[in-house]
């Protein structure tokens, strides 16, 4: 009898335990955490770097006065009219920039040949007389300048900056004219002390390349104007204050351009996944 009642029981053992071995063979996979959020670096735009440029621009030159000495008696006259026309130039330069709001450039200027018109009275053998004058000068400026650039908006730069140098002016011989009669004075050069102020915007076309526009006041000093000729002469100018409309392009070297229009490098690292090998139990 108690044969018949172990058998059962032995049975639900057996089924048991087989069933306790293949639950323990039974793979369980790892937990994975979830990685970490892509880290953002952003590299800085490196603001320092050269730069050259070319301009054209037409300017008008105001001329401050003009004066001349007659003889005999020696006395000091001045023109009744004296009136420069505008003229073309041209310009090239090579600068640096510092900071993202300070920059630098040594710049030459070719101003063509810009008209005079103008005119004196006085006597002529104790006549009453009138003459006609005309001439023209042109000039090579050589400036070293400053700019502040004021920040970049939409790829626009506005800027502000102030130049110091010299400038050549070449006159050409003058030829006054009374009743019929010219007589020529001979043209004078000379370096003189020179000082501008400008301000303008500048436009990014590429981010190594930009168009540049603006305004300059340039302010020459007086100096001689011509020589003496039949008792009349030498005259000398007061001096000009000149009026520039300018446009050019600036190009940039380096790999990253102009700091005006070069962007900071987004880059996304991401760290490689480590591998948990499975465990089994």
């Amino acid at each position: 009898m108690m044969l018949k009642t172990l058998k059962p029981l032995l049975a639900a053992a057996t089924v048991l335990s087989s069933g306790t071995a293949f639950a323990a063979d039974f793979y369980e996979p790892p937990v994975i955490e979830a990685p970490p959020p892509p880290q953002i670096i952003e590299r800085e735009v490196s603001y320092g770097g050269w730069y050259i440029r070319g301009d054209v621009d037409y300017h008008w030159s105001d001329l401050r006065g003009a004066n001349y000495y007659t003889s005999p008696p020696i006395e000091l006259q001045t023109f009744d009219t004296a009136e420069l026309k505008g003229a073309m130039s041209l310009g090239a330069g090579a600068g640096y920039k510092f900071t993202k709001y300070l920059r630098a450039d040594l710049t030459a200027d070719y101003w063509f040949k810009a008209d005079f018109n103008g005119s004196t009275s006085g006597t002529c053998g104790a006549v009453p007389c009138t003459s006609t004058d005309s001439t023209a000068f042109s000039a090579l400026l050589l400036m070293a300048n400053a700019y502040v650039d004021l920040g970049t908006y939409h790829g626009v730069t506005p800027y502000v900056g102030a130049g110091i140098g010299g400038a050549r002016i070449k006159w050409d011989d003058l030829e006054n004219t009374i009743g019929g009669t010219t007589t020529v004075h001979e043209g004078n050069a000379e370096w003189r002390f020179a000082w501008a102020l400008m301000a303008g915007a500048s436009y990014c076309l590429t981010n190594n390349l930009e168009l540049d526009a603006g305004y300059r006041f340039s302010r020459i000093s007086e100096g001689r104007m011509f020589g003496i000729a039949l008792g009349a002469g030498p005259g000398f100018d007061e001096g000009f204050n000149v009026h520039e409309a300018r446009a050019g392009l600036r190009y940039s070297f380096g790999e990253n351009g102009s700091a005006n229009c070069a962007t900071p490098q987004v880059v996304a690292y991401e760290p490689p996944p480590v591998y948990e090998p499975p465990v089994y139990k």
